[in-house]
């Protein structure tokens, strides 16, 4: 059995519990017996595989091993500040973008956004990372940030954080630039009517490039897995 599993908790002297739907998952789906070998992780960059010692009701106690890392990044830290889609869309957005390794995505409340990032729908793209995570193989989860405005998360670019903002008029992006010295990149995606223009004169004055992703019309989903896919 090769199934990943996620820990509300790190291990701790070789022992932890699955609990809730993980556990529910491996007993009662999979109908995991004691001696099955697992993988799980935390979200905190490290896997380690397990073994099922014990199985109740409501968790499942596990044996594990030496843990290992994931490999360190191969640039600076990714955050995409994307005016959410609507419904299913959302999923699929946070799906491929926590395969691509992207650090953290930023729901942002634009002028022209179509869907609101209420409570429980950040806490379904939270869910979203976690299942993502486990099927990709990936050990550290992609950070959700509190919904925020364009404004705000403007804020962020200071210090060695480079920052640009997809837009039709902007130049070809060019991610080795971008990157190129940076601790950190933040990019923003807007929603399908575009950022209005004082939102981009906020960027504009806030030191964010544009950048265009191509010559046809994306949909938000896709374009933040656009800038993603060059940027990681």
């Amino acid at each position: 059995m090769s199934e990943r599993f996620f820990l509300e908790a790190p291990p701790r002297d070789g022992r932890a519990v699955l609990t809730g739907d993980e556990a529910r998952h491996l007993a009662r789906v999979l109908r995991a017996a004691v001696g099955d070998e697992v993988i799980v992780f935390a979200g905190t960059g490290i896997h380690w595989p397990a073994r099922v010692v014990r199985i109740g009701r409501e968790e499942v106690e596990l044996d594990t091993g030496a843990g290992r890392a994931d490999p360190p990044a191969a640039g600076p830290p990714l955050t995409l500040a994307v005016a959410l889609p609507k419904g299913e869309r959302q999923k699929w957005l946070v799906e491929k973008i926590t395969e691509l390794g992207v650090a953290r995505l930023v729901p942002l409340r634009t002028e022209r956004g179509v869907a609101e990032a209420t409570p429980s729908a950040v806490e379904r793209l939270r869910r979203g990372v976690i299942e993502a995570c486990k099927q990709c193989g990936r050990d550290t989860l992609m950070e959700i940030g509190a919904p925020v405005t364009v404004t705000e998360v403007l804020a962020a670019l200071t210090g060695g954080c480079r920052g640009l903002v997809a837009d039709p008029s902007g130049s070809p992006l060019d991610a080795a630039v971008l990157r190129a010295g940076a601790d950190a990149v933040l990019a923003l995606v807007g929603p399908e009517g575009g950022f209005t223009d004082a939102e981009l004169a906020a960027a504009d004055r806030a030191g964010a490039g544009r950048a265009t992703l191509g010559p046809h019309i994306l949909r938000v989903e896709t374009a933040a897995v656009a800038v993603a896919a060059r940027l990681m």
